[in-house]
């Protein structure tokens, strides 16, 4: 892998992320066939000597001055073609947009004393000359000033993967400045292989400026994430990089979809520790992706987006955060496919809060633990019992409810259910029922439920080979994992009217053989240390084939 030459900049692991001090600066989306559009909220600055040249909030004890930026195109004439943004460091980082007026290539404008990040986009008109950018990490308008953007002094972004026959579907380049403790950022993205970038103005303090590109190109057999972070306190001018195949790791995503269901899903991806822009990648459902990507620019986070209808309805969403892989390796994620259930991501899913019981337990957790955004579901309910009596039964999102209920202590048994139509091995029912003591808090408390995750391998349609025994992991979560004091497993071939059970041999169960299409359903009993139990069943949790 080869590098050109940065200068004054080094490669280092990034800064620490300061999301409450994050905000972004420039949004711009270059399509190839059209001219670039700015996606950057202007705060309405006005020209020098206009009447709201002061701007609201600028008291007669702020200092302000003139800035005048001139826009230069590579012909060496004044630009027709621009757009910039202004950032202040100051406040809550207003953005100022400027835009041509007339054909003079200059803007005027006069704002308040302070330190600022200047991000120009610069073209000719022509989409096939691409685009140039041109950032000034620090602008100090202490006096009246005068600004340069000239894209002659841009230098070509050339990062390509070791495959020649890929194609390039779509690349970001962000810069994030740190000034007092302050971070900014600006970004764009682009549609064409062309983007040009320069540095302008002085350097900014040592270390300061974090600047990333990334790429995203496909061939027949994979997808390539190419990122790259240099670190300095310039920002680039240019960029060209050359990975070779041996320093690329693959993250495999596999889409699962059950009879009835195929067709195209859509990945989301976009890289965990910067702001960028997503790429959408079309994937066959089911199917597998190949997506090749630089570790070391870090891990990424993966969307995935079930197909959806002719009317482009439906659809379910699931997140993979921080998914990440190394030079020569494989890391493989799937989604969508069975055995769904309940999960506990968060800890604990029922609170109590004073009077109030809140319970929030994703019901259709796919096979791996990914919960989605939107689940498929035809009906749910939460019914709550205190001391054996019904108290409420609450309709709507599965898992979802809150009951506000008397402040002594009482048992409590709360089950929830999801149905839904589908072929076998949809989990067509899921319900999880908890019981367990509570009584008034002093604020928010979790409430000891618990949880058992099922996780055997499956094909992409959510069905087990036929005539074969399956392996059947079995894993707790919740307040019961570690505490376990008992742990029944058991399946049933006929919807769940009869139950057989299943030997659990260090945290495997085994489920017997069955011909071709059964739909095998699975239900666990739990009992924790403390005396809470979970009753859990899956109706259809998958089938065979």
């Amino acid at each position: 892998m080869t590098t050109s030459p940065l200068p004054r900049a080094s490669r280092s692991p990034r800064m620490p992320r300061r999301a409450a001090l994050r905000s972004l600066a420039v949004a711009a989306t270059v399509i190839a066939s059209t001219l670039p559009a700015w996606n950057a909220s202007a705060s309405g600055a006005h020209p020098a000597g206009s009447p709201a040249a002061g701007r609201t909030g600028v008291t007669a004890e702020q200092p302000t001055y003139t800035l005048t930026i001139h826009h230069i195109g590579r012909d060496g004439r004044a630009s027709q073609f621009y757009k910039t943004i202004l950032t202040e460091f100051a406040g809550e980082g207003e953005r100022h947009g400027f835009e041509p007026e007339g054909d003079t290539g200059t803007t005027t404008v006069r704002l308040p004393k302070g330190r600022y990040l200047l991000a120009s986009m610069v073209w000719s008109g022509k989409s096939e000359e691409g685009t140039d950018w041109v950032v000034q990490p620090r602008l100090d308008l202490d006096r009246d000033l005068s600004v340069t953007v000239d894209a002659r002094t841009t230098k070509l972004v050339d990062v390509r993967p070791p495959d020649s026959t890929a194609d390039f579907r779509l690349g970001n380049m962000g810069l994030s400045a740190e000034y007092d403790g302050v971070v900014r950022e600006t970004n764009m993205a682009i549609a064409t292989p062309t983007l040009r970038v320069a540095h302008l103005g002085p350097a900014a303090e040592p270390g300061s400026i974090r600047q990333w590109y990334d790429a995203y190109w496909t061939t027949k057999r994979h997808s390539y994430a190419l990122g790259n972070v240099v670190t300095g306190d310039r920002a680039l001018n240019g960029l060209f990089r050359r990975p070779a195949a041996k320093d690329l790791g693959e993250i495999r995503i596999r889409g699962a979809a059950r009879p009835g269901t195929e067709g195209t899903s859509v990945l989301d991806i976009t890289p965990s520790n910067d702001l960028s822009t997503a790429y959408p990648l079309p994937t066959p459902a089911p199917g597998t992706t190949s997506l090749l990507v630089e570790p070391e620019r870090g891990p990424y986070d993966i969307g995935y987006t079930t197909p959806r209808d002719e009317e482009g309805q439906g659809g379910v969403t699931y997140q993979a955060k921080r998914v990440a892989t190394s030079p020569g390796h494989t890391t493989t994620r799937t989604f969508n496919n069975a055995v769904f259930g309940p999960s506990l991501p968060g800890g604990s899913g029922v609170t109590r809060d004073g009077d109030r019981l809140t319970v929030d337990v994703p019901l259709l957790t796919d096979g791996e633990g990914n919960v989605p955004s939107t689940p498929e579901y035809d009906t749910a309910r939460v019914t709550l019992y205190r001391n054996g009596t019904r108290v409420k039964t609450v309709t709507g999102e599965p898992g979802q409810a809150a009951f506000d209920v008397p402040a002594d202590r009482a048992d409590y048994r709360v089950t929830a259910t999801a149905r839904r139509t589908g072929a076998p091995g949809a989990a067509t029912t899921v319900t999880a029922s908890w019981t367990f003591a509570s009584q008034r808090t002093s604020g928010r408390a979790a409430v000891p439920v618990s949880a058992v995750r099922f996780t055997p391998t499956l094909d992409l349609t959510g069905a087990a080979p036929a005539g074969t025994a399956l392996r059947l992991p079995v894993a707790v979560q919740g307040a019961a994992k570690g505490h376990t004091r008992a742990l029944d497993v058991a399946f049933s071939v006929n919807g769940g009217t009869t139950w057989q059970r299943a030997s659990v041999v260090r945290g495997v169960a085994t489920i017997p053989a069955f011909k071709s299409g059964t739909s095998v359903s699975l239900r666990a009993k739990l009992t924790d240390m403390a005396g809470n139990t979970l009753t859990q069943t899956a109706i259809g949790a998958y089938r065979t084939r």
